[in-house]
Formats: C-alpha cells, structure tokens, sequence
C-alpha cells in the first residue's frame, strides 16, 4: 500500500452471532502515545422510519416485502431491506422473512455457504440469500455507517482503506474463515487480518488495565477465557511466561467448534413458553397446536424475555405476544409469561450444571435421516465440554488460574457464578488453588475493542499474544520407486512446521526435489508430531516409531492444471506458514520458471492448501 494510502485508523470489527460492534483507534504516528479505542455508535433502523445512532448493530436481516415499501436509511433512500434493531423486532410479526445466525450457518460444513438458503425454510415468495451474503451486508452497512460518521466523505478515510482486524471463533474451520474473508473482500476492505474471538476478548482486558495488567498475572498463571455468544461457545487457555526477564502470553489449547450458545437457550425458553400456551388452551376448551413460523416467532420472543429478565434485575415477568392464526390479528394474538426464576432455574441448571472434572459432552444415536438445519451441539452441557477441553492430555488436568468471560450470555451474574463455582470444585478436588475472575471489560463490546487494540499492538503497541503451535507438522511425500506387487510406495514424512512455530511466520523448503500432481484428484498425507522438538523445516524422516508421529485426515483435492497436461507432475518448491489465525497454509510454486504461468493480475503462480492446526491440545 502506497504512503498516500497508508491507514489512519486501526479498527476492530466482531461480526457477532447476535450483534455486530466496531471499535477504533487512530494509529499513532513515530513517538505518539496510542489514543484510547473508541466505540462506532452505528446509525440503524429501530423501527419502520426511524433511525437511530447505537453501539451494536443487531446482526438479523429483514427482507421487506415489496408492498412495505422503502426502509430508507441516511445514505440510501431506496433499500428494500434492513439490517440491525428493526430486523431483529420484525422476527416476532414476520420470522419467515428475517435471517438470523447467519454466523453459525457460514460455518455448516455439509451446506453450499453461497448458496441462497436463508431465512432457511422460507416460502418461495421470499428472496433467499446466502450466508455469504448476509455477512457482506452486515459488514456493508459498518462501511457505510462509517463514511457518514467518520470518513465524511473522503476517500482516505473510508473504511476499505483502513487496517481491520475482522474477529472469527477460534474453532472457525479454514473454510469458514475463507467464506468470512470473501464477505469482508466484497465490502471493500484490502488490508484485513482476522483474530481469534478469544483473544481479542484478553487483548481488551489488556488495554483496558493498561501496565496494571502485570499485577494480576504473573509467570505461571493460566488464563481460561470463556466466550459464550449468540450462536458459539468458544473456550482458549492462554499461559502467562517469562523470559530474559520479560512477560510474555501463549495462548496453548482451544477448545472444539461448539455450536451452542444463545440460541440454543432461546429454543429453550421457546419451549417453556409453547408449554404455557397449550396448557391455557386446553385449560379454557381449545387445543392449540402451533406450526413452523408461529415456533420461530415464540423464540425471537423467547430471546427478548431472556434478555430482559438476565439484565434488569428489577423486572421479575417478561410478556411474550405472538399472532395467532385467523384473520382477527388482535383477537388473536398468543399471550403468556417467563418469569426471572424459569429463565435462571432453566438455564442455568439445564446449560451450567455442576460437574466433576471427569465429565465429558454426551453422545446420543443419531436418526438415519436429519434435517439440514444447523449442527448444534448434542450435549448442551457447557460446563461438560469445558472440561473436556482441561481434561488430562499427558496425565494431569489444566487447572485455570484465571478466567475471563465474553459474549453476551456471560453478562448473567448467575452463570458466570455457576461457572466458576464449577471450575473451583475442580480445582479443590485437584488440591490446586481456586481460580480468579478477571473483571473490568464489557461483555458486549469487548471483542471489537480487543481487536482494535490487537491492530495496535501489531504496530508495536501493546502486548501481542503468541500461540505458537502445540506440535510439528509433516507432510507425506511418496517416493519414486519401482512397482513391486503387494508393496505400496515409500512415504518420507517432510516438516513444514516445526515444533512452536509462531503466527504470521513461514519457512521456505527448497533444499528437496518435489513435484506437485496437477489436474486430477490426488491425497495430501499430514502427519503431527508432540515429541520431535528438534525437527525443523526441511526435517526429512524416512522411517518413525508410531508413537512418534500421528496421521491426521488426509486432503483430496485436485490442484488446477493452468494450462498443463492433467496428470503432470510440476517441479515445485514449498512455503509453509503458519497464519495469523493458526491454520498451516501450504504453497507450491513452480520452480519451471520457463512454463510457470501467470494469474489474471499478473501474480505468480502457487497452488495453496490449508489445514487447522487448532486441534484441541
């Protein structure tokens, strides 16, 4: 990027399940001290004609329906459709065409992410979009929020142009972190880098205490933060270590994509509410039975009354009202109650129970046939699959010192209450000292805060939080030898990656001669490694003890010919990098300088390969 564009600002950006929020900071120039992060209060829709300026920007989306008319925003007097406060209310009058968790379809594995399926289960009549797309208008409308309340207009200032760190969960899959860099790309923005929810999460402690944040951790203390948001639960130890005399942070485990969070309690609360309304129905002499969209309107509902009694601790009821069917809209309309008590008792127990550190997530049989909806977790134990994750890898348990919580369901005091008591017990029963909450961020807006700030820290200013990986990487190389029936093909075991390499590093394998298979399906072997430490990029390992390496899932792909013979086999030489979100991309760059092709820009040409190293360690 050319001096003239250089970015004025560092922004942070949670493109939440729930909420969407960006934070910024402008960066500071040669001997500046960094200005405190600011909060974008983003100009929305909160009702039919009325917009309003807010710091979370619900992350639903309202497909009008042409008779509605225009849902005229400041800087666009003809949308047909409606992002933020007004979606999110539209989804109890009219949830067939609301879409909602568009965050934890974009990462479905067994879905066309592009395809146009949401709102998923919609009639025909309603214009579907893809989870791609959902995303790219959540990130249009901060664009365009920006440049009326920032940029103002100039073209240096727009948000395309400045360095955003877009947050993704730290159990994201390579694929799903692709599709959510395709969505930011078709918004505009070109120096974009994506971090760990998580880390972002301690990254806003971090700025937060400023050089205070050396008193509440030292060397040895483990830090458990705990991220549970609208649609994930996210789990990541960090470990606080010295070296030549300075502090440093690792983040050393992650926990498994769990698709359980918010939702999942809404669907609960839904369920409890349904319950009160058949038993009044047949109470007064008419059974009721609701159908699809009058479910999904009682768990917008459900979410609102969650909300409400989790943060008022004054209101003791929260009303549900939903259409009922017939042409009386009035007359009738659903009606009943959640009380505080059914929402904590059935939360809390039913999300947060108590458990023994030996507990692990239930696994229960499957039906043959599903329905292709979203893969939510089949335990809904959060408190079971945390300890999972501190569960014993080499004999003894990682016992937290610390916690850090996140994500919007962490703002009930009863559930961060039962948490903890749940990892104290754990830390009793292992004789090791109870861990301690580290409090003073806000749960809602946390994540976009510590993202900006990580913007800053990578210039230099403030903390970085390595997350070297846990183990060495190899990839299978089949060797040329004759055919000889009934023996398969040598396979050498080459290091990418060793050992604790660092994000955002790579190494540069040319000392081997390798040819890469091209325009047929072919199978990349990976191997891992926890005990070969001295093995470095270029480690050649003809022959290995089993214990000593482990083979992780293969990859079929078909590598694209660019103009060659299907079947070649192109000289290359290999570059492994670990990137900034801990997955290890693979390039092979042809080394026939004479025959290497040309992309459309005129790049040089590279096949790529990616593979999670987030593996839980």
């Amino acid at each position: 990027m050319s001096a003239k564009h250089a970015p004025t600002y560092a922004v942070g950006i949670d493109l939440g399940t729930t909420h969407t929020a960006l934070a910024y900071a402008k960066l500071p120039l040669e001997g500046e001290k960094p200005l405190p992060v600011e909060v974008l209060k983003i100009p929305q829709l909160v009702a039919a004609g009325t917009v309003e300026s807010r710091p979370l920007l619900p992350s639903f989306l309202y497909l009008a329906h042409e008779s509605e008319g225009a849902l005229v925003l400041p800087w666009d007097k003809k949308r047909t459709y409606a992002v933020g406060e007004h979606a999110r209310s539209r989804g109890v009058d009219a949830p067939a065409r609301v879409v909602m968790s568009a965050k934890s379809w974009l990462c479905h594995p067994t879905i066309d992410r592009r395809g146009n399926i949401l709102p998923h289960g919609a009639p025909d009549d309603v214009g579907k979009v893809s989870p791609v797309e959902t995303s790219f208008r959540f990130l249009q409308h901060l664009e365009e929020a920006w440049d009326q309340e920032v940029a103002k207009g100039k073209t240096d200032l727009a948000l395309g142009k400045q360095s955003i760190v877009l947050t993704v969960p730290a159990s994201f899959d390579a694929a799903a972190r692709e599709l959510t860099t395709e969505a930011a790309f078709a918004a505009g923005f070109e120096d974009l880098t994506l971090l760990e929810e998580p880390q972002a999460a301690l990254y806003a402690w971090l700025s937060a205490k400023g050089d205070g944040w050396r008193k509440d951790i030292k060397p040895g203390e483990v830090i458990l933060v705990v991220d549970v948001g609208g649609g994930t639960t996210d789990f990541s130890v960090i470990v606080a270590k010295e070296a030549n005399g300075e502090l440093s942070l690792e983040r050393v485990a992650v926990g498994d994509h769990i698709l359980l969070g918010g939702d999942n309690m809404d669907l609960l609360l839904a369920h409890i509410a349904e319950q009160k309304l058949v038993a009044a129905a047949e109470a007064a002499g008419k059974p009721l039975e609701l159908d699809r969209w009058q479910r999904t309107a009682l768990q917008h509902a459900a979410r609102v009354a969650k909300e409400v009694l989790l943060s008022d601790g004054k209101k003791d009821t929260s009303q549900i009202a939903i259409a009922g069917k017939g042409s009386k809209m009035v007359g009738g309309t659903l009606r009943t109650e959640l009380t505080r008590a059914e929402v904590a008792s059935s939360i809390v127990d039913g999300f947060f129970p108590m458990v023994d550190a030996s507990a692990r997530p239930a696994v229960r049989p499957r039906t043959g046939l599903v329905e292709m909806g979203l893969p939510y977790a089949q335990d809904p134990g959060v408190t079971r699959h945390l300890a999972a994750l501190l569960g014993p890898k080499t004999g003894e348990q990682m016992q937290p010192t610390r916690i850090l919580f996140n994500g919007g369901v962490m703002k009930s005091d009863a559930l961060r209450e039962r948490l903890t008591a749940c990892a104290t017990s754990w830390a009793t029963a292992a004789k090791a000292p109870a861990p301690k909450v580290l409090d003073g961020v806000d749960l809602d807006l946390a994540v976009a805060k510590g993202a900006a700030a990580y913007g800053l820290a990578r210039r230099g200013k403030g903390m970085r939080i390595r997350g070297g990986t846990a183990r060495a990487y190899y990839v299978g190389i089949e060797g040329a030898a004759p055919a000889i029936p009934g023996v398969p093909p040598p396979v050498t075991a080459l290091c990418v990656a060793p050992l604790g390499m660092e994000e955002g590093t790579h190494a540069d394998i040319t000392a081997h001669l390798l040819g890469v298979v091209v325009g047929e399906q072919v199978r990349f072997r990976f191997f891992g490694s926890q005990s070969r430490k001295a093995d470095v990029a270029g480690t050649s390992l003809e022959r290995w003890k089993p214990e000593d390496l482990t083979e992780l899932s293969p990859i079929a792909i078909t590598l694209p010919a660019e103009g060659r013979t299907p079947g070649d086999v192109v000289p290359v030489s290999i570059r492994a990098t670990i990137t900034e979100v801990g997955t290890l991309l693979l390039e092979a760059i042809p080394t026939d300088k004479a025959k290497k092709a040309k992309g459309a820009g005129g790049e040089e040409e590279r096949w790529k390969l990616e593979l999670s190293v987030r593996e839980r360690e």
